[in-house]
Parts: structure tokens; C-alpha cells; sequence
């Protein structure tokens, strides 16, 4: 865990063109790793003196005058994630759970990107003509600090990102239900999850209980390198299988967050940064262009109401 402090609070000025804005199951772990990693600095170890928050709606599992009440004047301890949940403990043992769901961006007062602006000023404004963002009806939930340095925001435009304050010893069920994350995901793991199992290999992978953290873009592309076709049953995985995709789901999310994330709807890093995974993609993404390995055209099916990515040569 991260607990470096920062000798002095630098303002990010990140500006980049954005040329895929489609919608994914975003972000996935690495996403949400490389938040942390990033946005850790800049909170850990400070004192919360004031908690800013949008009119009360279902982004809010505590409500806005509890979050405050519990929040204001306590320092965080430590931030730490499971799958795509990040926890950061505070100083009396309490917690305070951020899930950025679909579209939440997770940032420090000072950053820009053109993510972070409309669709109309994405089309119409000069890089030149940027300037640092400015608080707006989405930016759901803003901490400031008794150091005077910049403050961290949480904003989401779909709501569909959550706030939960956790009180002392107490649990969540959005945590007890996860599965080992996905960075420590084994063969052994994989193995005794698919026996008897008749689900499609692809939806065994995203479920949460059994691995923490996979999603859509990362299960295409760990399916991939195994050669595993996404609708294969997992009960008819092989144990040498079984420790592929183990493996290269590892491999693929490591690579993830080396390389800051994948942006390729919403998500940007805490300084505005755009990751660059998304140049990598296998198969996700890529209908109809030609396998980076055969040649065939990436095919795209519906697998359990999520976009599906395959090559139907390289994958049995």
C-alpha cells in the first residue's frame, strides 16, 4: 500500500485527444488499481476538514449529512483495494468504501481532460482552450483537507459509482461476497470453481464471487491468449486450461496497469491521465479487423448481455 506524502501538491495539465468513446464495462481492476496507486499520495495521511456533497441520490449509500458527520475531521490511514473496490481505512476504524462503477472518475482538485468535459465542449474546444475542471452537477462528492492542498473529487456522470461509510468492525456485503482478486488468481482456483458447471467460461470469469475484479475487456482478452472460446462451458475446461487462464488473466491485468489502464470511455487516472492499454487489445473492440495472430476477423457475439470479442481460429 501506498503511503507516500507528497512534499508538495503539484496541479496535473494533461490534455489528449480522445478517439474511442464507446461504452464498456469500465473500469475493471487495473483501472481501479492505478486510481489507487495514484490517488493515494493524495490522501493518505491527511486530515479531512470539510466534505462537499451533491443533492442526496442513489450514488450515496450513506447519506450526505451522515458521510459528513462521520468523515469531518478524521484522517485517512490507508487506502487499499479488492476487485473494483477501493476501501481507505480512517484513523477511529472506520472505513469508507468508493466503488466507481461504470463511469466514475476518482480525481485531484487541478486536473483536466477532456473526459472530464461534455460531449459538445470535447467537439468544439481547442486543446488551448482548456482549463482545469471545474466542479458540476456530477461531481457527486468532493473532500477537502486541513493542509490547504488540493482536494480529491469523485464525480459521476451515470451515478452508477456508490459511497458507503463503514462503521468500526462492522462488514458489507458488497465485500464478504467477493472471490480472491483477481491478481492472485490460480489454476487450483479456476479448477474447482468450473466443475460441473454448464455457464458459459466467459461468464464464470466475470463472476465476482469466484474472481474479484474481472471484466468484460480483460475476460476477451485473457479468454484469448488461452485459446478458450468465450462460450465454451467451464465445466469442460481442462485442468492445463484452467492454469492458462489463471495465468494470462494476471498477465493481461499486470500489462494493465503498467501501462496506466485502459481509456476508452470515461476513465481517467487521479492527475487526468489517459491509460494506454487499449492500443494492446487483442480482440476486444476489434470486430471485423483481422486477428493479430491469423488474420481471421475478430467476431463479436452477445454472451450473457455483455459484448463478447473472439477469434473463432484461435480460440476452440
Amino acid at each position: 500500500m501506498d503511503t507516500d506524502k507528497p512534499a508538495k501538491w503539484p496541479v496535473p495539465s494533461v490534455f489528449m485527444r480522445v478517439n474511442l468513446w464507446f461504452k464498456s464495462g469500465m473500469p475493471e481492476l487495473p483501472e481501479v488499481e492505478v486510481t489507487r496507486r495514484k490517488i493515494a499520495p493524495r490522501l493518505v495521511g491527511r486530515v479531512i476538514a470539510g466534505v462537499h456533497t451533491a443533492p442526496d441520490s442513489y450514488f450515496f449509500l450513506t447519506k450526505p449529512p451522515e458521510l459528513k458527520r462521520r468523515l469531518v475531521g478524521r484522517a485517512v490511514a490507508g487506502l487499499e483495494r479488492h476487485g473494483k473496490y477501493l476501501v481507505a481505512a480512517l484513523d477511529d476504524a472506520s472505513r469508507l468504501l468508493l466503488h466507481l462503477g461504470m463511469t466514475g472518475q476518482l480525481f485531484v482538485q487541478g486536473s483536466s481532460s477532456l473526459r472530464l468535459l461534455s460531449s459538445t465542449s470535447r467537439a468544439t474546444l481547442k486543446p488551448e482552450d482548456q482549463t482545469a475542471f471545474t466542479p458540476d452537477g456530477h461531481t457527486h462528492l468532493r473532500l477537502a483537507f486541513e493542509d490547504g492542498g488540493p482536494e480529491v473529487w469523485f464525480r459521476d456522470v451515470r451515478k452508477f459509482g456508490k459511497v458507503l461509510w463503514i462503521a468500526r468492525g462492522a462488514d458489507d456485503e458488497r465485500l464478504s461476497r467477493l472471490g480472491p482478486d483477481a491478481l492472485t488468481a490460480t489454476g487450483d482456483l479456476l479448477w474447482a470453481a468450473s466443475r460441473g458447471k454448464t455457464v458459459a467460461a466467459k461468464n464464470l470469469l466475470l463472476n465476482q464471487s469466484v474472481i474479484a475484479g474481472v471484466g468484460n475487456i480483460y475476460a476477451d482478452e485473457a479468454l484469448f491468449l488461452s485459446g478458450v472460446r468465450p462460450t465454451r462451458k467451464a465445466g469442460k475446461l481442462t485442468r492445463k486450461e484452467c492454469d492458462a487462464l489463471a495465468a494470462n488473466i494476471r498477465k493481461v491485468m499486470q500489462r494493465s496497469i503498467e501501462t496506466g489502464g485502459s481509456s476508452i470511455s470515461d476513465y481517467i487516472s487521479p492527475d487526468g491521465a489517459d491509460g494506454s492499454y487499449q492500443d494492446e487489445r487483442q480482440v476486444y473492440a476489434r470486430k471485423g479487423q483481422a486477428c493479430r495472430v491469423c488474420g481471421t476477423p475478430i467476431r463479436k457475439i452477445t454472451l450473457g448481455q455483455r459484448g463478447t470479442h473472439f477469434c473463432g481460429v484461435c480460440q476452440k
